[in-house]
């Protein structure tokens, strides 16, 4: 009986401990999310990417998205892109709302890495500008925020270095020193980093809207809607480069040939492997001469 005493007594202590070092750990982060340093509370939302999808937490986490400081609000977004449940998606979808273009961008790109459909919508709502493809989505003011974007280029090149692992990229290891080319330019608007992040997108909708960026009078989105259609491997695509060959600007006119040469490549094989098929295996007597 003493020895089952003792057992319980322990157990009881380790457990006292356990809920004493969580306590202690939750107050810790309290403690930094209600700091008066915003950086103070952007390291406290950095770390909760490590916490649970769910209780008072992630609560706390989801909450941060109303803080003053736009910093923290995006480290809001990119924590919450790492708690794959469906409430860090309903508080993205929520995120898109922001009246921070740079934090609503943000949302719609950790939307679509997760293939949500309003992450969709917000990138074309963004490469389309004023397009159809967009006009039920953002308000006209939200609109003009995010034509007036400078998109950091830095998250892009930091998944492609990584692999690509958490945003869906056409053709991933192929035209990489394009797209570099394309973001290594300053003031890259927002609308060339939508192109190049929906161009695997098979929806007719956002074919459309890479097809207006092709005659976008910003170069850098031209550049861009033609490297997605290049890498999307239709050849019928083909005759949407034609006019660009003629563009002004020279990096917008090379993509364009080579794009063009590499649907000439695709259509070409596809014909000899039609080809091929069509050709009968040799019979017995033919393949004895």
């Amino acid at each position: 009986m003493r020895w089952i005493f003792i057992v319980s007594m322990a157990a009881a202590l380790a457990a006292r401990g356990l809920a004493a070092t969580e306590a202690q750990c939750s107050g810790i982060l309290q403690h930094a999310l209600d700091a008066g340093n915003p950086e103070t509370r952007k390291q406290a939302v950095v770390a909760l990417s490590l916490a649970s999808g769910h209780g008072p937490l992630f609560d706390q986490l989801a909450r941060m998205l109303q803080d003053k400081d736009v910093e923290v609000r995006l480290a809001v977004v990119a924590s919450l892109g790492d708690v794959k449940s469906a409430r860090s998606t309903a508080a993205l979808r929520k995120a898109l709302e922001d009246n921070v273009p740079e934090v609503s961008f943000a949302a719609a790109k950790a939307l679509w890495a997760r293939h949500d459909r309003a992450g969709r919508e917000a990138l074309l709502a963004v490469l389309g500008g004023e397009s159809k493809s967009s006009s039920n989505f953002f308000s006209k003011q939200k609109r003009e925020g995010l034509r007036m974007m400078h998109t950091p280029r830095t998250t892009l090149l930091f998944a492609m270095q990584q692999g690509v692992g958490f945003i869906p990229l056409p053709g991933v290891g192929e035209g990489v020193a394009s797209m570099q080319g394309i973001l290594a330019s300053s003031g890259v608007p927002g609308r060339a980093l939508a192109a190049l992040l929906l161009g695997a997108d098979r929806d007719p909708a956002t074919l459309e809207a890479l097809r207006d960026g092709l005659s976008d009078k910003n170069s850098s989105v031209r550049a861009a809607s033609v490297h997605s259609i290049s890498l999307r491997n239709d050849p019928a695509m083909k005759k949407e480069l034609e006019p660009l060959l003629q563009d002004d600007n020279e990096p917008v006119r090379l993509r364009a040939a080579a794009g063009y040469l590499r649907l000439s490549a695709i259509e070409a094989s596809a014909r000899m492997k039609k080809s091929s098929a069509a050709v009968p295996p040799p019979g017995p007597r033919e393949q004895k001469k």
